[in-house]
């Protein structure tokens, strides 16, 4: 995105893979929920997790050692101009699907025309800001582009590349238990809906040797099963059912890991260190139900958290909250502090219609102590200026006389959210507001979340320190009304919206962290989620037999970290 690759062009592999990994050997996720389709790329259905990356692959690879740059994959080259307003790419005459079919231009043309007009709308976007769209060769094909957005070269190497003869005369929209061929390292073998998924390593995978590869997808399986809740998920662990599992909470890993296998060193414990932003994991208020709208009814609610109670309860006060979208790391807003420099340049023109605390600084509140009084009473009054005060009865009422109530939607199975809503909700009585709480099955979430039909609920988004067309789907106001984005808070900012504008067309290191951080401060300041915590690295837990490399990347625990560079010592 920025500068030269780290990586010179006749790098063996990359830093953080083991060239000499062996190969073979197996590794059995445990995941909560279900999944009733094989076709990750539509909106419809609930796909398994991982099947995308584990089974197709895309013209560019992303070297997670570095905050965003990308090599060769099914593509041999690239070519753009110093203004990025085309991208032309040339594949390898070697890749192949799985099915042994040669991997095409018009595959790659038809993979990036249908996902861009009828798959998932996380697609769209893009798609939008191409102007043409040309075979221009044996092997090559140009996208040229109506918009200015110096990253659409990287985002378009990134997009899946699937077989165009398949889906001849089927409907791609609808959900289905035929897979899309890919060319990546694993086909799916056995399965049963909503049971377990497992996908075998593909023995003639054409791109097994490129330098790209070496040292990653080792095992011969990866193997995912469902189970109804998270703690089943781990009781199974514990029976030895599953080989690895991820614990995100800091007292169960120094409390409960005290079983058998263990003790007796077949399980152990990795903790893996990362350097990426915290992200934002919390409570989301969906701003188009008419409570949520006033910002100071959401300055309230987040008052009424008593996250140092609740953290201590949870994890033993061993997590540090999360204090922005981008905190820890350099893309992070100063809590507190007020806006400067060019940060303050880039957000003044909007200076009129941003909310309290946006450029003269915001940070979350602090409870006190167990009873938070003083977060209470600060809570109060902001409902108070907002129109809502409590009747004879203890109950908040606004100028109609109507209750505050409002319900926490939730997936079953999810323990320990669970436990931070019921915890929310006897604190909310205090302000008179009547909360309560729903959960419902996982592919029921996915379509009501879809549809934006909740009041509250959990959300997690994951942050890179290279953000870009992605955050237009996360918090463009397209997402207000139309279903499928991730915008769940349902905001519309034309300030952030220019702020994504500015990241995407910086040609400096200094305007894209200014203008980064001004958006951190429009997410923040927004009060649309009640942040919990973060952790400053992973920790899983795995058989022994499992291994990793030494040198970890800039990002740490990516989400494809493992099993993408794991393999199977049976020593």
């Amino acid at each position: 995105m920025y500068g030269e690759p780290a990586l010179p062009p006749d790098f063996v592999s990359l830093p953080y893979a083991n060239p000499d990994a062996p190969a073979g050997g197996r590794i059995v996720f445990g995941e909560s929920g279900s999944f009733d389709s094989l076709n990750p790329f539509i909106l419809k259905g609930r796909a398994p997790w991982g099947q995308s990356g584990l089974t197709t692959e895309t013209l560019l690879g992303r070297s997670y050692d570095e905050p965003f740059t990308l090599y060769g994959v099914l593509a041999e080259s690239v070519d753009t101009d110093d203004a990025r307003s085309y991208v032309e790419f040339t594949l390898r005459p070697e890749a192949k699907f799985s099915d042994g079919s040669p991997v095409t231009a018009e595959d790659v043309l038809w993979s990036f025309q249908t996902l861009g007009t009828v798959g998932h709308p996380r697609y769209l976007n893009s798609w939008t800001k191409i102007a043409k769209s040309e075979i221009t060769g044996p092997r090559s094909i140009r996208f040229t582009f109506n918009t200015q957005d110096r990253e659409l070269p990287l985002i378009l190497g990134l997009r899946p590349v699937l077989k165009k003869a398949q889906w001849e005369g089927k409907d791609f929209t609808e959900s289905t238990l035929e897979a899309p061929i890919g060319s990546g390292p694993y086909t799916i073998g056995k399965y049963e809906t909503g049971r377990f998924i497992s996908f075998v390593k593909n023995p003639d995978w054409w791109g097994k040797d490129l330098p790209f590869n070496r040292g990653r997808q080792n095992l011969n399986e990866v193997r995912y099963d469902y189970f109804g809740d998270a703690g089943v998920v781990f009781e199974a662990f514990k029976a030895g059912e599953l080989t690895s599992y991820r614990e995100t909470n800091a007292a169960k890993w120094d409390e409960q890991y005290n079983f058998p296998a263990v003790l007796s060193g077949d399980i152990v414990k990795s903790e893996i260190p990362h350097s990426r932003p915290s992200g934002i994991d919390g409570f989301v208020m969906n701003t188009r139900r008419p409570f949520f709208a006033d910002w100071r009814v959401r300055q309230a609610l987040i008052l009424a958290f008593n996250f140092e109670q609740i953290n201590t309860t949870i994890t033993g006060g061993a997590s540090p909250r999360i204090q922005s979208y981008f905190s820890n790391s350099i893309l992070g807003m100063e809590p507190g502090k007020p806006a400067m420099g060019r940060e303050l340049e880039l957000l003044q023109p909007f200076a009129a219609d941003l909310p309290p605390g946006t450029i003269e600084g915001y940070a979350l509140p602090v409870a006190q102590d167990a009873t938070n009084r003083k977060g209470i009473r600060a809570a109060k009054k902001l409902l108070e200026q907002a129109g809502w005060t409590t009747d004879d009865t203890g109950v908040l009422r606004n100028g109609d006389g109507k209750p505050f109530t409002f319900d926490i939607l939730l997936t079953n199975g999810a323990s320990e959210v669970i436990t931070i809503a019921n915890m929310y909700i006897e604190a909310l009585k205090t302000l008179g507001i009547n909360a309560t709480l729903t959960t419902i099955d996982s592919a029921q979430m996915t379509e009501r979340t879809n549809a934006y039909d909740f009041d509250m609920t959990h959300m997690i988004r994951n942050m890179s320190l290279s953000p870009g067309n992605e955050q237009t789907f996360y918090w463009g106001s397209a997402g207000v009304t139309e279903p499928g984005s991730r915008n769940l808070m349902g905001m519309n900012s034309p300030a952030a919206e220019a702020m994504i504008a500015t990241l995407l067309n910086a040609k400096s290191q200094e305007d894209f962290v200014a203008s980064v951080r001004a958006l951190d401060r429009i997410l923040t300041a927004g009060r649309y989620v009640i942040p919990f915590w973060f952790s400053k690295f992973s920790r899983i837990a795995h058989v022994k037999q499992l291994k990793y490399p030494g040198t970890l990347p800039v990002y740490g625990d990516w989400p494809g970290f493992q099993p993408d560079v794991w393999w199977y010592d049976p020593n």
